[in-house]
């Protein structure tokens, strides 16, 4: 699973990149507020993102009407390679992700609760899709069993190449192998899992439009054409719960990310070796 930071904070990013194990960005509305940054500025402050990050940086419309959501969608995308136009899960935004997928704009569509918006999220293309999990527990339903929800139905499928009947290339035969599942069509070898036409990264060939901003982003999207970022993620046991149910990706916000790597037991281990270090000197 990888680890996003969900931030729009300049410091919180450059510490978390210096860590070594952050993979990319989330931001919205309501961080760039937090930061007190003007809206003359946001764009300038996405680049600045960008610039400390290799990874993906997913940075948000605020337009609600499909052709104005379109319209801000390619400005953010022309800030950077490495850019990720998060789009709204509603109908407006379903007919946008569709319009910029089909431009070759990597769409992650947030605000996912439920199989039905997951499903339509793919199907329009999106290359990421946002169930938020700390909200479900904030009403009083179980977050991360909905998060399962939506991994285990999006495992169904394999949204590469989509096509009318939402499957790559006409008929398919589904296999399981190692609880994954892959597809071959008829009178075909099995295709090869670790090919990029297989990955995720590139579902056309070269020429495909995803293919250069995939190479951007440095990793490829995984083999069911869309990865599933769990959200809302209020603490590591959230971010525990989000890997052991096959999440590809948790955005994490910076206080969440830094107790993730703290134990109380690796502290105590620390001291109990520093402790027995100072008896091996004065020996």
């Amino acid at each position: 699973m990888q680890f996003f930071l969900d931030t729009a904070s300049l410091d919180e990013i450059a510490e978390a990149v210096s860590w070594g194990a952050l993979s990319g960005v989330t931001t919205n509305p309501s961080l760039y507020a937090r930061v007190g940054s003007r809206q003359a500025n946001f764009h300038e402050h996405i680049r600045r993102i960008c610039a400390l990050v290799s990874g993906p940086v997913s940075a948000e419309v605020t337009a609600r009407e499909t052709d104005q959501m379109v319209v801000q969608a390619r400005e953010l995308a022309a800030l950077a390679a490495n850019v990720v136009v998060k789009i709204p899960l509603t109908l407006e935004g379903l007919a946008a992700t569709r319009r910029l997928s089909d431009s070759g704009i990597a769409v992650n569509m947030t605000l996912c609760f439920s199989v039905p918006q997951a499903l339509l999220a793919a199907r329009a293309g999106a290359r990421y899709v946002s169930p938020f999990v700390g909200r479900f527990d904030d009403i009083g339903d179980d977050g991360t069993k909905q998060l399962a929800t939506i991994v285990n139905a999006l495992r169904n499928y394999d949204f590469n190449n989509r096509n009318d009947s939402g499957v790559a290339g006409g008929a398919v035969t589904w296999l399981r192998d190692d609880d994954e599942l892959k597809a071959s069509a008829p009178d075909d070898p099995l295709p090869n899992r670790n090919s990029p036409a297989q990955s995720g990264c590139v579902s056309d060939g070269a020429d495909h439009p995803f293919a250069k901003r995939s190479a951007d982003f440095g990793a490829c999207a995984s083999s069911r054409g869309i990865e599933v970022i769990a959200a809302s993620i209020r603490n590591p046991g959230h971010v525990t719960q989000a890997a052991l149910v096959g999440a590809d990706i948790a955005t994490v916000p910076f206080a969440v990310l830094k107790k993730c790597a703290q134990h109380p037991l690796t502290v105590n281990g620390l001291l109990a070796f520093e402790k027995d270090w100072e008896k091996v000197k004065n020996a």
